[in-house]
């Protein structure tokens, strides 16, 4: 079972929807469905006009030439998914969401990453499609007709718990797609997380902290003469400050930010987080 309730984690739909397996010899309704649901899991819930759609690949798998690995493959493969996820994505990025869409998880620590980014630098895109493919964890949770989906929110999927917040980090809900409605982008999401091992908070998608996103340690900042010394240190996750929030000239927004306040400051800072309209994702004792 997922970590809290489902639909406060944007995590109902995968919890309530069973894994589809295609069994040769059924309908063309039903391969039709299997297709469409590899392209939503592969492609990251993104929406495919019907040009981009790969025609020899869904004919030879309606023909029982492929098996839905094998059209997986072909997906993740094709110019389609290179030009969203690993083209236009700097390299951390796109190894993170290949993880997402074709094992259904984050990667367990930074060593995991540098694997895969070693195929990519001696072996090409290609081979680091395979290694997902072609692995036993794969073959043990998929198989060779099973559509690969999200299951990095139930803990048995995970081998820590700092992986098992990631997860909530990379899906925001069924609704949202792998970059749309994402504030990392084509950026790296996870990867100064995985390197710390840093675990991150649960927050549901329908409040309002979905839309937070961390900071760089650089633009932290710590309120108050001495914190430390009187009593807790609270960490704010902000989103939303107005872009020049002195002389209030500007509506543009900023990124996010990341306040360590003391406990009788508490107060104070929030009146100015929100005169400089601003959103508290989430408050934290350090």
């Amino acid at each position: 079972m997922p970590f809290g309730p489902a639909s406060l984690l944007g995590v109902s739909l995968f919890d309530e929807t069973p894994p589809l397996e295609w069994v040769p010899g059924r309908s063309v309704e039903e391969a039709e469905t299997i297709i469409r649901s590899v392209y939503r899991q592969v492609l990251g819930n993104a929406y495919v006009m019907e040009s981009e759609r790969l025609t020899v690949p869904e004919s030879q798998f309606k023909l029982g030439q492929l098996s839905v690995r094998e059209f997986v493959r072909a997906v993740a493969k094709s110019d389609l998914y290179q030009s969203r996820f690993f083209t236009s994505c700097a390299r951390y990025r796109a190894i993170e969401l290949n993880f997402r869409h074709l094992l259904g998880r984050t990667p367990r620590d930074l060593e995991e990453m540098r694997v895969h980014s070693t195929i990519l630098d001696t072996q090409g895109y290609d081979a680091e499609i395979d290694f997902y493919l072609d692995s036993d964890e794969y073959n043990n949770t998929f198989g060779e007709n099973f559509v690969p989906y999200i299951r990095g929110y139930k803990t048995e999927a995970c081998e820590t718990m700092v992986q098992f917040t990631h997860n909530f980090q990379m899906v925001r809900g069924a609704s949202s797609s792998s970059l749309k409605g994402d504030l990392a982008g084509t950026s790296p999401k996870l990867n100064a997380l995985v390197i710390n091992q840093t675990a991150t908070a649960v927050i549901s998608p329908a409040s309002s902290g979905a839309s937070f996103r961390d900071t760089s340690v650089t633009s932290r900042s710590r309120q108050g003469v001495d914190a430390s010394s009187g009593g807790k240190v609270y960490r704010i996750e902000v989103t939303s400050i107005r872009a020049n929030a002195v002389n209030r000239v500007s509506k543009f927004r900023r990124s996010n930010q990341v306040f360590l306040v003391p406990y009788d400051k508490l107060s104070e800072q929030y009146q100015r987080i929100h005169q400089q309209g601003g959103v508290i994702a989430s408050v934290t004792a350090l």
